[in-house]
């Protein structure tokens, strides 16, 4: 088995949902693509594109539809202004044309080309769509792609089966937790250093630590940037952002110029029991409220729990000592190791697994990272990690209205503060007197995907996805 890099499981994406946005936004540009490669881009005369299975039913809430027009437009999510993406889409509808790749102008009535299969799921994964092209002198060419969590998308056929990600073999491979203490054992090495070693199968040790700090920046500035918008969230549900009047009540009413001037605040101010939680809960809302307005988020493993690792990342820098670069790096390359973990022997897609695909995952993840900086064995690492998941084992993914924000947002305060809470009972812990190994809990996790009722599977056919929206007050 190829070994999956830390930052394919923590990377820059847009919101709001990794499965459903950013897989979709992807394919399109990978169908876009391989009609250029063919050399059939300049003769297509029409487009149409089939969404299947959760993409369909929760394709309007996920923004489904958005992503796949800017992908066949030809706009990189890490590098468009996310402000202009409504004004694009409404164009598109508006003229009834689209152009595809930044290149082909061509005829796209978005009530008729793109078309919302609600009845219908393709056996390999919900998250199914088909990409089809007309031309005036040759078949149709069609493509289905499987959106399967996290932005990462397989298409479907023989030779053209791919994934995406740069999968490699790694000097010391690392697919179960066991294998992960192992090595670690044998070589006689932190988790982070391992992990450090793998990665240069990838990026080279500067580029390594570089692009980590890139990332923690890029959390950084999404926090500050939802904890400085107010309003009201996209969607039926008119849901109120919090982040902002949270942050500027516990800064009693004080301005900031940047992130870094509003975190050294938080970092001098009070540090009893009762702030530390509600900075931990302002950091993940901040994030997720970003995430669900199609804001540039960090996707850690998905876009709905992409709140999780940013807000322990916060607390350990604001309220823990030594938190310098170093750490940082150790922190983000431990953290994505274990989402490898799950994405290898279970799944990290709501769409599959409910929300301990995600919320469970990320907090799994974000525990053994904060064990691994604040000094605990390679043993106590991978125990937090399988606490983090144990008791978010069965959580359903029921978005109501089909979009990220409730339960969703509250869901990424609750992960983060289990997080600390399974890094604090494992630092006190003897890992070896453990009845229940992160090996043990992934294999659980899976299990439990697959007896989980699909309606609990991010279709909003059960649970609170059930009540009616007029009756929420938000």
């Amino acid at each position: 088995m190829e070994s999956i890099s830390a930052f394919e499981i923590i990377k820059v994406g847009i919101g709001p949902s990794s499965s459903h946005t950013m897989g979709p936004w992807n394919a399109a540009e990978r169908f876009v693509n391989s009609l250029r490669r063919k050399g059939m881009l300049e003769k297509v005369t029409r487009l149409k594109v089939f969404l299947y299975g959760s993409l369909a039913k929760t394709g309007f809430g996920h923004g489904t539809d958005v992503a796949v027009l800017m992908g066949l437009s030809g706009h990189d999510f890490t590098q468009v202004d996310t402000n202009t993406i409504p004004e694009r889409v409404a164009f598109i509808k508006a003229v009834d044309k689209i152009v595809v790749g930044g290149e082909r102008e061509i005829p796209f009535e978005y009530a008729r080309d793109l078309v919302f299969e609600f009845g219908i799921t393709l056996d390999f994964h919900p998250n199914g769509m088909t990409f089809e092209a007309s031309f005036e002198d040759r078949e149709p060419y069609r493509a289905t792609y499987f959106s399967i969590g996290g932005g990462f998308v397989v298409r479907e056929g023989d030779d053209d089966y791919e994934i995406q990600n740069d999968a490699r073999r790694t000097q010391y491979p690392c697919h179960t937790a066991q294998d992960i203490l192992n090595n670690c054992r044998k070589l006689n090495l932190k988790v982070s250093e391992l992990v450090f070693l793998n990665e240069q199968a990838w990026r080279t040790p500067g580029e390594i630590r570089s692009h980590a700090l890139y990332i923690w920046e890029e959390i950084k500035q999404c926090v500050y940037r939802g904890v400085n918008k107010k309003g009201t969230l996209p969607g039926v549900l008119k849901v109120r952002r919090r982040a902002h009047d949270l942050s500027k009540k516990r800064m009693n009413g004080r301005k900031f110029s940047n992130a870094d001037e509003w975190l050294e605040a938080i970092k001098n101010g009070p540090t009893d029991f009762n702030t530390v939680n509600k900075w931990v809960s302002i950091f993940a809302l901040a994030v997720n409220e970003e995430n669900a307005s199609f804001g540039r988020i960090i996707t850690a493993p998905t876009n709905g729990a992409s709140g999780v690792i940013p807000a322990v990342m916060l607390y350990a820098y604001c309220f823990t000592p030594n938190f310098d670069d170093d750490a940082v790096v150790d922190f983000l390359l431990t953290a994505g190791e274990i989402g490898t973990l799950y994405k290898k022997g279970a799944t990290i897609s709501a769409a599959m697994g409910g929300c301990q695909a995600e919320i469970g995952v990320s907090s799994s993840m974000a525990a053994a990272a904060l064990t691994e900086v604040l000094g605990g064995t390679r043993e106590q690492v991978m125990q937090a990690a399988e606490i983090a998941m144990e008791h978010h084992l069965g959580m359903t993914c029921d978005p109501i209205a089909g979009l990220v924000q409730v339960p969703c947002i509250e869901r990424n305060s609750m992960g983060a503060m289990k997080a600390i809470t399974a890094t604090n009972i494992a630092l006190d812990e003897d890992p070896s007197t453990a009845r229940v190994s992160l090996d043990d809990v992934i294999k659980t996790m899976w299990e439990t995907a697959l007896d989980m009722n699909h309606k609990y599977k991010e279709t909003s056919e059960g649970g609170l996805a059930t009540i009616p929206v007029n009756v929420i007050e938000c």
